[in-house]
């Protein structure tokens, strides 16, 4: 599972502005509607019923949300770089400015796991994400998260 095959170029949000953690799940389910034709409102409900579960802020300034949803033909993923960073109830207690939301078929099991381990890895290269925070440009982003979409899984490792 590569992130090529879950991003595309206009799910990449360069600036986003959230002041909470409930802002800013609905700002990206607002996005995330438009550019996948999903139910706003069900985006929302999905993501804020996994919040409820433990926070998917995995701490460093990223979050990770997710959730499942009926009817979806498979996985989609969306980038944000926050212009300010935001409360998120982070494992490590410091606020969130980079999240990549994940969405998968209800049905998507493994799949869904093996995204979420990609996503993780990469966005756990410390100096990756210091050059996703140094641009608020959204081709720029996406040109970064499809290179290290590109980079084998044992050089990620050994750069973490």
């Amino acid at each position: 599972m590569d992130i090529q095959d879950i991003l595309q170029q206009d799910a990449v949000l360069a600036s986003l502005h959230a002041t909470s953690k409930k802002q800013l799940l609905q700002e990206l389910s607002k996005a995330a509607a438009g550019v996948f034709d999903l139910e706003q409102r069900q985006v929302f409900d999905i993501l804020l019923e996994r919040e409820r579960l433990g926070s998917t802020g995995v701490g460093s300034g990223l979050a990770i949300p997710h959730g499942k949803l009926a009817g979806l033909e498979g996985l989609h993923g969306m980038f944000a770089r926050l212009d300010k960073p935001v409360e998120f109830d982070a494992i490590d207690d410091q606020p969130v400015d980079l999240v990549f939301l994940l969405l998968a078929p209800e049905e998507a099991g493994a799949d869904h796991l093996k995204a979420l381990a990609r996503v993780s890895r990469i966005l756990r290269d410390r100096a990756f994400c210091e050059k996703l925070r140094g641009t608020n440009n959204p081709d720029a982003i996406f040109a970064l998260l499809m290179e290290a979409g590109n980079t084998p899984t044992d050089q990620l490792r050994a750069a973490s």
